[in-house]
């Protein structure tokens, strides 16, 4: 079991914590101060500490928050990460247990996840109680032909991102997304090389977005810099988004 943690500006908690843009914002939100926390199906969370959390069920989140709090301190940071890609197909063809397999991973879980820590978060002292970073995509955006179980999940996160930021504005807790185009994960590393072109050539900038550069931007929206935007969608796309 991984050892209590500690940071001056209380815990931040990511979901999906042991893949690869987790880690990168676990490490990235350590160094700015935060006690890092992992919510994964495996406690694996190198330079964290980790708990093993099921993100698609109410239950297993309820433990998780008070086990961060006991262990870690307030939670004063939690950024949504946790998703699966989930089938290459047709809308039409995709089979009905994979899309709500996709559904309830990356957009059902982003509301459980944040029923179960809002009132924790609401309880901190004021008056700046916490920061919540959605890891959207830029496809939630534009759509992407053979990924709309994805596609569709990650517009509902955008969704979510705005009525959950209003109705938090005056409450000391911003909520902001993020839209980055493909990362370089081991998500990313299962694309079939005919997709991963497809994909890459929607970039001008010709490349796939490194995790460091996902956390950079969670650091800011987590930070005392980014004071008057929630409700809000920050692009990394390399170009690609057009609005």
């Amino acid at each position: 079991m991984s050892a209590p943690v500690s940071g001056a500006r209380g815990s931040a908690v990511v979901t999906g914590g042991a893949g690869g843009i987790g880690q990168a914002v676990l490490a990235r939100l350590g160094a700015d101060g935060f006690a890092p926390v992992s919510w994964d199906l495996t406690d694996n969370a190198p330079g964290a500490l980790g708990i093993v959390a099921d993100v698609t069920d109410s239950d297993s989140l309820a433990r998780a928050t008070e086990e961060t709090i006991a262990r870690a301190g307030p939670i004063r940071a939690l950024v949504v990460n946790a998703a699966i890609l989930g089938p290459v197909a047709r809308v039409w063809e995709a089979d009905p247990a994979d899309i709500r397999r996709v559904i309830d991973t990356n957009l059902v879980s982003a509301f459980l996840t944040v029923r179960a820590v809002v009132p924790r978060m609401l309880a901190n002292p004021g008056p700046e109680r916490g920061r919540i970073v959605m890891i959207a995509s830029v496809q939630g955006k534009e759509g992407t032909a053979l990924g709309g179980p994805y596609a569709a999940a990650k517009a509902g996160m955008i969704g979510l991102t705005k009525t959950l930021g209003k109705e938090l504005a005056t409450k000391g807790i911003l909520v902001n997304a993020i839209t980055p185009a493909v990362v370089r994960t081991a998500m990313e590393r299962s694309i079939t090389p005919e997709r991963r072109a497809d994909l890459l050539a929607r970039i001008p900038m010709n490349r796939f977005i490194e995790p460091a550069e996902v956390a950079a931007m969670v650091s800011f929206l987590c930070g005392p810099d980014c004071s008057f935007s929630t409700g809000a969608v920050f692009d990394l796309s390399g170009g690609r988004a057009t609005y």
